[in-house]
């Protein structure tokens, strides 16, 4: 597979009470990340097994939703790509400390996916 899925969150309403629903079922650790609105982010359980994700606030403009995050070398340029296979750019890519740059775009029946250099799971 040329580009891994590296990573998934889910964005709600409600991101304390679903973050203690995970945390209660599945025994999740989840880790609030300080300045980021009560984001949480939770490692795979087991190391070297499954994916690591995220659960917080909706994004600004967004609706409550699960996306996952693709591992590519220019998230800019795949949100260009997936513009020109009939794709929408939801957000252009943006850069944030760590660093990692990442962005969204709607596939053609309008499910959103990310995009995303650096940060967890990503193989720069």
């Amino acid at each position: 597979m040329a580009h891994l899925v590296t990573h998934f969150e889910i964005q709600t309403k409600n991101p304390d009470k679903v973050q203690k629903f995970y945390k209660d079922l599945f025994d999740w650790k989840i880790q609030v990340v300080p300045n980021m609105n009560g984001y949480g982010m939770v490692a795979p359980v087991t190391p070297g097994k499954g994916i690591g994700f995220g659960i917080g606030g909706i994004m600004p403009g967004a609706r409550q939703m699960v996306t996952f995050y693709v591992d590519v070398d220019n998230p800019q340029a795949f949100l260009d790509k997936a513009v020109k296979l009939g794709g929408k750019v939801i957000m252009p890519a943006m850069t944030m400390p760590g660093p990692v740059t990442f962005g969204y775009f709607a596939d053609p029946d309008g499910n959103v996916v990310g995009v995303h250099k650096g940060g967890p799971g990503s193989s720069d």
